[in-house]
């Protein structure tokens, strides 16, 4: 474990120049103290570690110095190539650069590592996009990527949903997402972050000069956060329905988690609250799953489904 963490540390360090106690700390989920004590011990096995002090002082490794590959164990060599999503890289243009990289590695890797890694590449394959759904047009995409590489604020035209429909900002693009096949831009803009869907920008104006990112920003933790307000905001009502055994099993594929009122009655039968956005978004979902599910509430919702059942019998016969 301590090897490991020694490890983890180095790596760092290689990666992100001077750190700090505090946030190696932070980074490698111990304290202080023990960072301390593993810096020591990096130094007394020959590392070049050394601490600056003063307020923008920290730990660094001396200039130039790069260590090997060679302590990767057979599963994080395997790990690193099941991270890759090539039709992403391509769309970025990063392609000819992702296959570079890997050929680079695969040299730098032990001969058994590589065996192992190659196996992997034959086996498994990463298809980001959902079934039946169109890829997004995204001719900006690479241009919006350039800016967010290189702190450069843009000048964008977009496409939203209310009114006035088509509007123009100069944003400072901090990151990009790539969900369920969808870009998204994770952008501030008059010191607040905004994200903004690729598909949907019109035109890209990629402006001089550079912007300092927000202090503390993290991609990952903004958009974990993004979602969870953006159901909160979607999810505005809740319906109250029956389900069979088979309609329970058949919900979770189509809508949010329920949450179940009770325990199956005698009849195998479970009341169950759902989150909804609207009764016009929940109608047809709901219908979907056709005799095993009965809207006891909003009464909104339950009239809707009578009347469109009462249609559907008429137009059978």
């Amino acid at each position: 474990m301590r090897a490991s963490r020694l490890m983890s540390m180095l790596l760092l360090l290689q990666a992100r120049g001077t750190m700090t106690a505090r946030e190696l700390a932070d980074e490698l989920e111990v304290s202080v103290r023990t960072v301390y004590r593993d810096v020591e011990s990096l130094g007394a096995a020959g590392v070049p570690v050394y601490g600056e002090p003063g307020h923008d002082g920290g730990y660094r490794l001396l200039d130039g110095y790069q260590t090997r590959l060679t302590g990767l164990t057979g599963a994080e060599a395997e790990s690193l190539f099941l991270t890759g999503v090539p039709s992403a890289a391509a769309e970025l243009g990063l392609a000819a650069a992702v296959t570079t990289a890997q050929l680079k590695l695969k040299a730098a890797l032990p001969a058994g590592l590589r065996d192992r890694v190659s196996r992997i590449a034959e086996r498994f394959h990463l298809d980001a996009p959902s079934w039946y759904q169109d890829a997004d047009d995204t001719p900006h995409l690479a241009a919006i990527a350039g800016a967010v590489w290189n702190r450069h604020p843009a000048r964008i035209r977009y496409l939203r949903w209310a009114e006035p429909h088509e509007t123009s900002r100069v944003v400072e693009p901090h990151g990009l997402v790539l969900k369920a096949g969808r870009w998204y831009l994770v952008a501030r803009r008059d010191g607040q972050f905004r994200t903004y869907r690729v598909a949907r920008i019109l035109s890209t104006e990629v402006l001089p000069g550079t912007f300092e990112r927000a202090s503390g920003f993290r991609l990952a933790e903004y958009w974990d956060t993004y979602l969870d307000q953006f159901d909160r905001r979607r999810h505005r009502d809740v319906a109250v329905v029956r389900l069979s055994g088979h309609g329970l099993e058949r919900l979770s594929g189509l809508l949010a988690p329920a949450i179940p009122a009770d325990e199956p009655g005698a009849d195998g039968w479970t009341e169950v609250r759902i989150p909804i956005e609207s009764v016009e978004w929940a109608l047809p979902e709901l219908l979907k799953l056709g005799a095993d599910a009965e809207v006891l509430a909003p009464l909104e919702l339950r009239e809707r489904i009578v009347a469109t059942l009462s249609a559907m019998s008429g137009l059978y016969g």
